[in-house]
């Protein structure tokens, strides 16, 4: 069992760490209050490779491993969690599928242009009726020759409307449930195609989360990800690794808010002391920093298990389920230790405790991943 990180890692890890800092602190607290998507910051993270992480080289990526990703999910989230989730979702959801699911077409066509943030793409699994049970879905793809006609609704989508390559799952055979299902690329700009309001959020506010409504819009064949079919399978495969990026970014978050309330604690002062002195205090960080690397040895146990093609998926389930809880009880905790001034936008903290609730419910509720975990237990 080895616990250090390569050289490599810890570039990655610091690069991330300046980034943050220095292009995604500045006006953050603006962003959250206006709902506004950091495009400009998220652009600047493609230039610098944090779109494509573990995408082939050939296909514009960083040809990095799954722990290197972490690392900068986790530094990125500590100060912007708004842009890690499109980072998330670019890197493990959108890359991710079309890398090891696509054609060589569809990879030259859509795939190397992900991969360096030229343009991003969105997942859209979720729709009205069909969260937690992603085997209810109603929007449908019906062959038509040599297309598909799509129709239907997709709620709470990540970049909603910054995305430029969308993978939508539809019904391509209602008579066969969740066998009947299949994934498709769609391209913003087609008729028929409608981006409808950004979502009012309490946490994640920059992160642009809209729904999308298509009207017959013609997606070509060659425009189907795998055979008909086969839309369940890739989009259950490929939230095993989306999971990861989000527990990554649960991480972040905790981590993020512990440093705050460590830094704050050393410099407010009560009862002629700093509060870092009194024991109600210091228990509170030392609950703090277990839980949170108790979460970090979760994270990268899944993200280990991928690099080397084990299977990843119960782990990473208990990654999220575990940093997610974390998130919320550490922002929680710190909240409290800033007191009064936890409580306003200007100590950052509030707005991580915001943050952290997402966490617990965007790809797969912590429900969801009770259920995952207990299947493969009593398997």
């Amino acid at each position: 069992m080895r616990f250090d990180y390569t050289e490599e890692h810890l570039a990655v890890r610091d690069a991330a760490r300046d980034f943050a800092q220095s292009e995604l602190l500045p006006g953050v607290i603006d962003r959250d209050t206006e709902a506004k998507f950091p495009l400009e910051q998220v652009k600047k993270m493609g230039e610098l490779g944090f779109m494509g992480m573990m995408v082939d080289p050939k296909y514009n990526g960083g040809g990095m491993d799954t722990i290197s990703y972490v690392l900068a999910m986790e530094e990125i989230s500590k100060i912007d969690a708004s842009a890690s989730v499109s980072m998330s979702v670019n890197n493990s959801l959108v890359c991710w599928g079309l890398e090891k699911y696509g054609t060589e077409a569809q990879k030259e066509k859509y795939l190397k242009r992900l991969a360096t943030g030229e343009i991003i793409g969105a997942f859209c699994l979720s729709e009205p009726e069909a969260g937690s049970d992603a085997t209810s879905q109603k929007t449908t793809a019906d062959l038509n020759g040599d297309h598909y006609l799509l129709n239907g609704t997709k709620n709470w989508i990540t970049n909603g409307s910054s995305a430029s390559v969308y993978l939508v799952i539809a019904q391509t055979d209602v008579s066969k449930g969740h066998k009947g299902i299949s994934a498709f690329i769609v391209e913003k700009g087609w008729d028929g195609f409608v981006i409808g309001k950004k979502e009012d959020k309490m946490g994640i506010r920059g992160s642009d989360t809209h729904s999308l409504m298509f009207t017959d819009v013609k997606v070509p064949v060659e425009n189907r990800i795998g055979e008909e079919g086969f839309g369940f399978t890739f989009a259950m495969e490929t939230l095993n690794g989306g999971r990861i990026g989000i527990a990554a970014q649960a991480l972040g978050i905790a981590s993020g808010a512990y440093e705050l309330a460590l830094a704050y604690s050393k410099e407010r002062k009560a009862f002629g002391k700093t509060i870092s002195q009194h024991q109600a205090i210091q228990f509170k960080l030392a609950d703090m920093a277990t839980q949170i690397e108790t979460a970090r040895l979760l994270v990268m146990k899944s993200a280990w298990l991928k690099d080397n093609g084990q299977d990843y998926a119960t782990a990473s389930a208990m990654a999220k389920l575990y940093a997610s809880e974390v998130a919320m009880n550490v922002t929680t905790e710190a909240v409290q230790v800033h007191g009064g001034y936890g409580y306003v936008k200007e100590y950052h903290v509030e707005r991580l405790m915001r943050d952290a609730k997402i966490t617990q419910i965007y790809e797969g509720t912590s429900e969801i991943q009770k259920i995952v975990i207990s299947r493969s237990i009593l398997r």
